[in-house]
């Protein structure tokens, strides 16, 4: 079953204006399949090269690869490139294409923004439309589910995540072993390739120390001595792996105000699921201790969702006093601020006093399980 996406139509409005698109996003999230599904909708012939295989990958960087080129890509009106940041020098090759193929329209996906990113910024200047694909958002829930189902998988999203595999898995246990093997199989399969990221054991032991601190600030001197390696390393392969769409961070928001925390961070992943895979913690609701950490990784990362599907780029923050006062969101949204308290259950709560005396232009809402459903899918 397909299940649209949300930036789906703003892809094919950018297609055929001599420029590449570019679809960032972690493996398995379903840029492929939206690719594919983009050309069978407007009935274009197109190829699909997928560039984890070493015979694409000779085609396009050997010698008189502008012939080779030529004589695969034929009659087809859409290149796909999947996974293209396993070639070389991509952004020149992308530009190879667009000159030589004006007529076509060229898509690369990547799976790693560190490299893709990186490779096609010089080459394509003005050249490049990018969008990002993450694990489905509950605005995109919605096309296939109505308000109760929504309401009904709330546990299961929170617990599993929304990968395409795990929304679309019939059963509990196929979804524990969907996302199990997800996390196993594709969480490290880019990362370890960088120069400067060798140990896959001290990844998996920077991210457990991530999935038990979500919600709270982190230090990543303290993580360091933690996992046993250097805060600059730990603040590297964080980094990483953010690049990696794995993980994002938000920061404190702050006006300079005497007591503001202004120099610290809180880390959230992308998806619930993987959080949970990592630290291998896939118990119901009822019996976790970490549901307020669950909670706010989730709201959160639905937020940062419905900011890439909109193309809205306005930062998410938290806020916080030396004195132990805080809000867990802050928003400026057009020159206005957005303070948000996020708790499981239903408290009523006003803002703390040293906000409250600090900033009066703002409005103050408290999400929980019985409203949080409204506050999400009204987000503009």
């Amino acid at each position: 079953m397909y299940i649209p996406r949300t930036i789906e139509p703003l892809v094919k409005e950018s297609l055929f204006e001599n420029k590449v698109v570019t679809i960032y996003g972690p493996r398995q999230v379903g840029k492929t399949t939206l690719v594919k599904k983009i050309a069978a909708d407007l009935n274009l012939p197109f190829i699909y090269l997928n560039c984890d295989e070493s015979e694409v990958r000779n085609v396009l960087t050997g010698e008189d690869s502008s012939v080779k080129l030529k004589q695969l890509i034929g009659d087809n009106k859409l290149i796909v490139l999947d996974e293209a940041q396993r070639i070389k020098d991509i952004g020149l090759k992308l530009k190879l294409l667009i000159d030589n193929f004006p007529e076509q329209q060229v898509i690369a996906t990547g799976s790693s923004s560190f490299e893709l990113a990186n490779e096609v910024v010089e080459p394509l200047t003005g050249r490049n439309v990018p969008f990002w694909l993450y694990p489905f958002s509950l605005q995109e829930l919605t096309f296939i589910w109505d308000r109760l189902t929504l309401l009904q998988n709330l546990e299961q999203l929170m617990i599993y995540g929304s990968y395409p595999s795990i929304v679309l898995a019939k059963t509990l246990t196929e979804k524990e072993k969907n996302i199990k093997l997800l996390a196993s199989d594709n969480l490290y399969r880019d990362i370890v390739k960088f120069q400067s990221l060798k140990n896959s054991q001290t990844v998996h032991k920077l991210l457990s120390a991530l999935a038990l601190q979500t919600g709270s600030e982190v230090s990543y001197h303290e993580v360091g001595e933690l996992i046993g390696t250097s805060r600059q390393t730990a603040e590297n392969y964080a980094e990483i792996l953010e690049k990696s769409f794995i993980l994002f961070k938000t920061l404190p928001f702050s006006r300079n105000f005497r007591k503001e925390v202004g120099k610290m961070r809180k880390v959230y992943f992308w998806d619930n699921g993987v959080r949970n895979a990592v630290i291998d913690s896939f118990q119901p609701l009822s019996l976790r201790l970490d549901i307020g950490a669950l909670w706010e990784n989730f709201i959160i990362g639905e937020l940062k969702k419905r900011q890439v599907d909109i193309l809205n780029s306005h930062s998410l923050h938290f806020w916080r006093t030396y004195d132990q006062q805080e809000i867990d969101l802050v928003e400026v949204v057009n020159g206005r601020l957005l303070a948000t308290e996020i708790k499981w259950q239903k408290l009523k709560k006003t803002p703390p006093k040293a906000w409250a005396e600090s900033y009066k232009d703002y409005s103050w809402n408290c999400v929980n399980k019985d409203n949080y459903l409204d506050y999400l899918l009204a987000k503009k």
